[in-house]
């Protein structure tokens, strides 16, 4: 039998290593919000192997330390009966988490490009990243019915988590992560030279609503419906 004070560092013991697995999972959810985006409870059950009332019980106290915050979730065209289900997104706080020290190796780079070789070159720094996108996109390209379908698919599969939401006069290109969105709040050369890669992969006046480098919760493009050239030109046509 075990004496009282033995049972008592057991129960700490024991204490302390649930504390440690429930971090350990919370971490996990955060995670799984900042490499799939906006997600609902059952979402988060499916891809992380746990029942959704586990999951709404540790999204509760990430959004009790403002790492989450919640909305209810869009829905297009027909919607069944009962409430829309909550969604569940990372706020600046909860990104702040994932802040690698890489980040501010990039931003000290740039810096000392700036400062040895000026802005136009760190534009093209800037428009070398976003060929990586655009590589991307030219080699799926013919796999998908549109070009705004196979830019998602090359933002996706770069780590940008995108998806196309549809609005009356067009479509919004969202991402719900940007994984150089700490070193873009330093140097905003990043996300336009991105926009203007949109673009010219996409043909079309693109114009960029919203952006997570400067504090918004998803990079939001709008991509205009195709209309006649002689209407609105071809922004990268040359005539």
């Amino acid at each position: 039998m075990k004496t009282e004070p033995e049972a008592g560092v057991d129960a700490e013991q024991a204490e302390a290593d649930q504390q440690a697995a429930d971090a350990s999972t919370r971490s996990r959810v955060a995670r799984s919000i900042l490499q799939h985006g906006p997600s609902t409870a059952n979402d988060l059950a499916k891809r992380l192997g746990l029942t959704p009332a586990a999951v709404r019980r540790h999204l509760t106290v990430l959004a009790s330390t403002g790492q989450v915050t919640s909305r209810e979730q869009r829905v297009y065209g027909h919607r069944g009966r009962g409430r829309p289900a909550k969604v569940f997104a990372l706020t600046d706080a909860g990104r702040a988490e994932f802040f690698q020290a890489y980040d501010r190796l990039a931003i000290n780079a740039l810096e000392y490009l700036n400062r040895v070789a000026g802005p136009a070159a760190v534009e093209e720094f800037a428009a070398q990243v976003a060929e990586s996108v655009s590589a991307r996109f030219h080699a799926i390209e013919g796999e998908y019915d549109t070009p705004t379908e196979a830019l998602v698919e090359a933002l996706t599969a770069e780590g940008f988590v995108a998806s196309l939401q549809p609005v009356t006069s067009g479509v919004q290109l969202c991402q719900y992560h940007c994984p150089v969105a700490h070193v873009a709040a330093e140097f905003p050369q990043l996300c336009e030279a991105e926009t203007k890669a949109f673009a010219t992969l996409l043909d079309s006046h693109v114009q960029r609503l919203a952006t997570i480098a400067h504090g918004d919760g998803v990079c939001t493009t709008h991509v205009p419906r195709p209309v006649a050239a002689a209407m609105h030109p071809s922004p990268t046509r040359k005539d």
